[in-house]
C-alpha cells in the first residue's frame, strides 16, 4: 500500500512539474505582432466623403490670438477664492494654496506681462504639421548644425516622445545637445519631436479605441511621411510605452531604442515582478538596492500617486470639463505632478520645491500649451484608450524589442524595473545605467546628463 501512495505522490508531482513546466513555455513565449490596420482613419466622421489623406508638411504658426491672452489675464485678476492648507502641511495634500497663490500672480504679474518674449522663444525651434491617418499632427524638426558635417559627425534621425503631463517644452534644452556636435560623441541628430496626438497642437482621435498601440502607428507613419524609413527612439512616460509599441510593431524601422522609464507588462514580466517582492535578491542587483522599493513601496506608490491615472482611465472627460478653461485649476492639476515627480520629498516642502530644478517660466510654458490649445481632456483620454481590454488583448506587451535597446534609471523616477525582469522583453539590451539624482522629466530636469546617457548608449549599439 505504501508504494501505490509512493508511486501516487510522484505521479502527482512529476504532473504538477510538467503543468508547471508548460505553464512557465507559456508564460515565456514571445508573443506575435498583433495584425492593426496601418492606415486606420480616426479623424471627425466624414458623412459620404471618401477619406484623402493631404501628405503635404506645412510649416505651423504656434502663434496665439492675443484675445486669448488679455482674456486669460482677466481670469487671472479675479479674486483668488481657495481653501486655506491645513497647518504645518506642503504638498501631501496636493497643490499648496500659498504656494498657488504665488503662481498665479508670478504668471498674471510677470509672465504674461512678457507674453511676446515667451512666445518667441517657443518658436526658436522651426514646427511643422502634416496629416497622418485623418489626425493633423505637429513635431518639431531640428536638424543638426552645419558643422556637424564639416567633424564627419554620423547623423541619425531621433523619434523623441513625451508623456503626460508634458509637453515638447520639456525638449528645449535637450534638443539643442542633440544637434549640436560634441567631442563626446561621434553622433549628432536630427530630432523629430512631436505633440503626442491629443497634446498640444496635435489633433486628438474622435474615435474610441486610439490607445498606445494606435499611436505608434501614427507615430511610424509621421517618420515615413519625413522619409525616415529607419530611425530611433526616445522617450518616457507615454513616450516610453509608444516607444516601445513602435519599436515592438515595426522592428524593421527600428534602429535603437532608449527610456528613461524602461518596463515590462508581459505575463512572464508580471511574474517576475512578484516572485522579486518574494526574492529581491534574484532580480536586484545589490549595489542598486535602494531603487527599489519592494511591495510595499509600490502599493504605497499606487496608493498615493496613482488616483490621477486612475480617474483618467475611467472618467477623462469628466475631469477635463472641470479644468479646461479654467486656467488656474489646470495649473494647479498639472504642476503638482512637477512637484511630486521629480522627488518625493518636495512633498513636504510648502513651495512644493517647484523652483528648485525649474522656474515658473518653464513651468508656466508646459501649462501655456494645454491652455491656449485646450488640449487637456483629449490628452487624458489617452488613459481611457489604453488602460483597458480591448489594448491588453492586442499583447503588444507580450512582443520582444529585438532593436538594440538601452534603458537609463533617475532615482526619483515613480518606479524602476530591474534588468533581470525586463531581460524577456528586451533581449538585446546593451546598456543599462543608474543615476543618484532626478526624477521623472530628466529632458526637462537634467537634460545634460540625459544627453550624456542617451549619446553613450548609441555608442554601445554601434549604429
Amino acid at each position: 500500500m505504501s508504494n501505490v501512495f509512493v508511486r501516487f505522490l510522484i505521479g502527482g508531482l512529476a504532473l504538477l512539474v510538467a503543468v508547471g513546466y508548460k505553464n512557465y513555455r507559456d508564460l515565456a513565449a514571445p508573443g506575435k505582432r498583433p495584425d492593426l490596420d496601418n492606415n486606420a482613419y480616426w479623424g471627425p466622421k466624414l458623412g459620404k466623403q471618401i477619406y484623402k489623406e493631404n501628405k503635404a508638411i506645412l510649416p505651423y504658426d504656434i502663434t496665439v490670438n492675443p484675445e486669448v491672452i488679455a482674456d486669460l489675464k482677466s481670469q487671472l485678476s479675479r479674486p483668488l477664492k481657495l481653501q486655506e492648507p491645513l497647518e504645518g502641511v506642503g504638498f501631501e495634500y496636493g497643490f499648496n494654496a500659498n504656494e498657488l497663490r504665488q503662481v498665479v500672480k508670478y504668471w498674471r504679474d510677470t509672465y504674461l506681462t512678457n507674453w511676446s518674449e515667451r512666445e518667441q522663444y517657443l518658436k526658436k525651434l522651426d514646427h511643422f504639421q502634416t496629416e497622418i491617418q485623418g489626425l493633423k499632427i505637429h513635431f518639431i524638426h531640428a536638424k543638426p548644425s552645419k558643422e556637424a558635417g564639416k567633424q564627419g559627425k554620423k547623423v541619425l534621425p531621433l523619434l523623441l516622445m513625451h508623456g503626460w503631463p508634458g509637453t515638447v517644452r520639456e525638449f528645449y534644452d535637450f534638443i539643442p545637445l542633440l544637434t549640436t556636435p560634441s567631442d563626446k560623441s561621434d553622433y549628432v541628430f536630427e530630432v523629430i519631436a512631436p505633440s503626442l496626438p491629443g497634446y498640444g497642437w496635435s489633433q486628438g482621435s474622435s474615435k474610441t479605441g486610439f490607445g498606445v498601440a494606435q499611436v505608434a502607428v501614427v507615430m511610424r507613419n509621421l517618420m515615413l511621411r519625413l522619409g525616415f524609413e529607419k530611425f530611433l527612439v526616445q522617450g518616457g512616460d507615454w513616450g516610453s510605452l509608444i516607444g516601445s509599441n513602435v519599436a515592438g510593431l515595426f522592428p524593421e524601422n527600428v534602429l535603437g531604442y532608449h527610456s528613461n522609464m524602461c518596463g515590462n507588462n508581459s505575463p512572464m514580466g508580471n511574474l517576475k515582478l512578484v516572485l522579486s517582492f518574494v526574492f529581491p535578491s534574484w532580480f536586484v542587483d545589490g549595489q542598486f538596492a535602494h531603487f527599489y522599493r519592494g511591495a510595499g513601496g509600490l502599493f504605497k506608490t499606487i496608493m498615493e500617486e496613482m488616483g490621477y491615472a486612475h480617474i483618467q482611465a475611467t472618467k477623462p472627460d469628466t475631469v477635463g470639463n472641470a479644468l479646461i478653461d479654467n486656467p488656474i485649476g489646470l495649473a494647479s492639476y498639472i504642476l503638482e505632478k512637477f512637484s511630486t515627480w521629480t522627488n518625493p520629498a518636495f512633498m513636504a516642502l510648502p513651495d512644493g520645491g517647484l523652483t528648485k530644478r525649474f522656474t515658473y517660466d518653464q513651468l508656466l510654458d508646459n501649462v501655456m500649451i494645454y491652455y491656449v490649445t485646450n488640449s487637456i481632456t483629449t490628452s487624458m483620454r489617452l488613459y481611457s484608450e489604453s488602460m483597458n481590454k480591448a489594448q491588453s488583448s492586442l499583447a503588444v506587451d507580450s512582443v520582444p524589442i529585438t532593436a538594440k535597446t538601452g534603458c537609463t534609471r533617475f532615482a526619483h523616477e515613480i518606479a524602476h524595473t530591474p534588468d533581470a525582469i525586463l531581460a524577456n522583453k528586451f533581449p538585446n539590451l546593451v546598456h543599462s545605467t543608474y543615476f543618484e539624482d532626478g526624477g521623472h522629466f530628466p529632458a526637462f530636469e537634467l537634460p545634460e546628463q540625459l544627453y550624456a546617457d542617451f549619446t553613450a548608449f548609441v555608442q554601445k549599439a554601434d549604429l
